[in-house]
This record gives structure tokens, sequence and C-alpha cells, in this order.
């Protein structure tokens, strides 16, 4: 069943720390899962969400740090000592304890990484932080288990043994050679059913996938889905295994890339959350709405260059809302498409079979949209050859909506620009202008005037 916060829940906890009535709340608290506390840190005042969070046992609080959202997390480590951040940190993965560190200032991160009490542990961190946040070395963990290609199965168990100690789960068993490359994995199955004495050399599996450490985190993301892996490991320009990237990582990587996608795709150029400031959400929702407003004025002088047309043929301009609806949503389905199948790797390039398709279905859709117009429109008002310069209009328009929203977004990705940009207000705006542009064009062709 799923946890949920009550008001009186929240009551009761500030009540308690009012009271400072710490073994109370260690009580209450301690027996809840990690995110559902750091969903109670949301609703309680800064000051009271340190309070708790000083009082429970470092390895609950590491946990919560990882859940909790991004402005709520750095007013809490913002609240805790170089100590104190170091001893939730000697509790976490290696990758998520670079991730936590990654967000203080460079004075705060040489604190903490001195107050860190397992040398190897901040050593790995260390080296994390060096990798970009964005490539398989800024996602990846330095917690595995590995055995020398040139051990035999019971010097392998015994160092699996010790080094299974340190990795929260086991995923993979990797076997590289004495200068560290990775040559393969091992079968657990392999390994319980072959001999003692038996070389390691002689049982793994030499096929394996993996990345390279400067692998963008979406390409990882990719070849994880497309194998479904749960694990996969990094090697760096040599071939030598240098971590593994494990499937929550890939998880949040997804949702971040799915965020940021469907962001861009409603015209906000930045990243940004509901509890950000006006401000941020001004900076990064106002460009694409000044830009929409300087296309949409090109297509009111259009409108303007066509008034003898339109107060000859009244009804020209009660159709131009339903032209630029139907060409915007015809450009936004035929966009969302592409990016999802160069996304999900299904769609890599230009493909000459994908647009014909495109085209064939953009046509047979807008003569079946143009008939039924065109027969409402006769029907209305009447006006046969209006009609027919109407529909004739919207079979254009559609088919050019269906063509730019194909090619742009390939067009992008071609040019290392995130096609995603090409599916919200690019699209639906450039459609307008274009689009009333080839309507009134045809429509004088049509009637003549």
């Amino acid at each position: 069943m799923q946890f949920k916060i009550s008001k009186e829940l929240v009551e009761q906890i500030e009540l308690l720390i009012q009271k400072n009535d710490d073994p109370a709340l260690f009580v209450l608290l301690n027996d809840m899962h990690h995110a559902d506390i750091a969903e109670i840190f949301d609703e309680l005042d800064i000051d009271n969400a340190i309070y708790i969070f000083k009082i429970l046992d470092s390895e609950i609080t590491a946990e919560i740090l990882l859940e909790l959202e991004g402005d709520v997390r750095e007013k809490i480590l913002r609240g805790l000592s170089a100590k104190e951040i170091a001893e939730e940190l000697d509790e976490l993965d290696t990758d998520d304890a670079a991730d936590i560190i990654s967000e203080l200032s460079q004075s705060k991160k040489e604190e903490v990484i001195s107050e860190l009490e397992d040398v190897e542990h901040a050593k790995d961190i260390v080296d994390l932080l060096r990798y970009n946040e964005d490539t398989a070395g800024g996602l990846m963990g330095k917690e595995m288990v590995k055995v020398n290609e040139n051990w035999n199965v019971l010097t392998c168990v015994k160092e699996m043994r010790m080094q299974a100690e340190h990795v929260t789960r086991v995923h993979s068993i990797y076997v590289v050679d004495d200068e560290n490359r990775l040559k393969g994995r091992l079968s657990l199955k392999d390994l319980l059913t072959t001999s003692t004495k038996t070389p390691i050399s002689e049982v793994y599996i030499k096929k394996v996938d993996s990345v390279k450490v400067d692998t963008p985190n979406t390409e990882v993301a990719r070849i994880m889905q497309r194998y479904d892996l749960e694990a996969i490991p990094v090697v760096d320009e040599m071939g030598r295994l240098v971590g593994r990237v494990t499937i929550d990582d890939i998880v949040d990587v997804i949702k971040e890339e799915a965020d940021k996608d469907y962001q861009m795709a409603a015209g906000i150029s930045q990243d940004i959350e509901a509890g950000d400031s006006v401000f941020e959400m001004i900076k990064a929702r106002l460009p694409w709405l000044l830009i929409g407003m300087v296309i949409e004025l090109i297509a009111s002088l259009v409108l303007k260059d066509n008034q003898t047309s339109v107060q000859q043929y009244s009804t020209l301009i009660i159709f131009v809302p339903l032209l630029s609806a139907t060409a915007g949503n015809i450009g936004v389905q035929a966009s969302a498409i592409v990016v999802q199948g160069l996304a999900n790797g299904s769609l890599k390039e230009f493909s000459k079979k994908y647009l014909t398709k495109e085209i064939t279905v953009a046509m047979i859709s807008g003569i079946i949209i143009s008939a039924f117009l065109f027969l409402y429109h006769s029907l209305m008002y009447g006006e046969y050859l209006v009609g027919l310069a109407i529909s004739i209009s919207l079979v254009v328009v559609i088919l050019f909506a269906a063509l730019l929203g194909t090619l742009v977004p390939l067009f992008l990705h071609k040019n290392k620009i995130d096609p995603a940009i090409a599916t919200g207000p690019f699209i639906t705006t450039t459609n307008d202008v274009f689009g009333i542009m080839i309507y009134f064009g045809i429509a004088r062709m049509v009637l003549g005037y």
C-alpha cells in the first residue's frame, strides 16, 4: 500500500519537535521508508527538516538525501557541517556520493572530502568528480565485483566474498586480466557447478557489453534498454574496467530526459521545477513566447495583405483558425513520432521510406478532413468554389505541416541540436505563417481575385 502523508501526521511531527521529544520522533520515523520521510520534509520548514535529519541514523538520512528535491537538499546541506555531510557520504555508494558532493561549493567540497573516514571511498569519489555528469563516467559507481582470468574457481570465490562486502547489490561478476582490462563476465551458475581448481579463463563468457567513460548518458540508457541490462561495465580509453552503471541510474536519466523533452516541447528553454522562483520560471518560458509573438506578427501581416479578398469572400477568414489548428496538430504529431524514434534508436537518420509513409498518412488524412470541410461549407454557405479553395488549401497545408514536422527534427538531430525543440511552439508558429500564406495563395488561384 502506498504511504500517504496526512496533515495530522505533519502536525504531530511539528509538535514533537517543539517539545524536543527526540525518542518519540525516532520511534515514529525510524520504521518509515526513506522516500516517505523525504516527502514529509517537503511539508516541513527547513529548520524542522534539519532537526529531524540530525536525530536519525546516518544510514537512513543518507538515503533520504538522495530522495529530496534539489532545492530542499541544497538547504539541508547548507545546514550541515562538513563532518556531518561526510558521515552521510560514507554510507552511500560512490556514484550517489559524487552526485551530492558535486552540488557543494568548491571550498565545502574540499572540507567534506577531508572529513571522509574511508580513504579509498574518498579517492573513488574524487575520481568520479572529474567526469562530465552527462557521460557514463559521471553516472558510474566504483562498487563492483571483479575477478582475474588467471585465478581458479576457489580463489575467485574467496575474493568475491571480500569484495561483495562493499557492494550493495551484485549485478554481474566481471573478468579482467593482469592490466585490469575487461575480458568478459562470469556466470554464477558456471562458478557453482565447476571444479574449484578450474581456471576462470576456461569458464568465463568472453562476450560482454560495455561503454566508455565518455559515452553520453542517453546512449548508455539506449544500450541498456535495448539489451535489457541491469548493469553495464564502464571502461577507459585503454579498455580497463573503471566502474559500472546500474539500472537505477538509468531510470533517473530516462526520467530527466523525458522531463526535459516535455518542457522543451511546451516551449520551456531551461529545466525548471514547480518549486523554482518566479524569476527562473519567467527566464525559462519567456524566450519562446517572444519568438512566437514575432512569428505570429508575420502571420498578421499576411492577413493584412489579403484584406481585399477577405472582404470579398468573408468565409475565408472564418476558417483560418481551423487551418492553423489542424496544421499545427499534424506538424506536432509528425515531429513527436520522429523525436520518439530518434530517442529510442528506431529512427537514426533521414529515411525516404519513412518520409513517404508520413506524407501518405498526411495526404489521406487531409483528403478526408477536406471532404468533410467542403461538405460543411457547401451546406452552410452554398459557396462551392470558395469551399473548394478552402479544401484544397487544407490538403496542401497539411502536407506541408507533415513535411516540416518530419524533416526539421531530423535536421536538428544531424546538427547536434535537441530535436525535441521541434515538437512545440517552433512547429505550430511556423505552420501558422506558411499555412496562411499557402491558404491565401491557393484561394487567389482558385477564385481568381
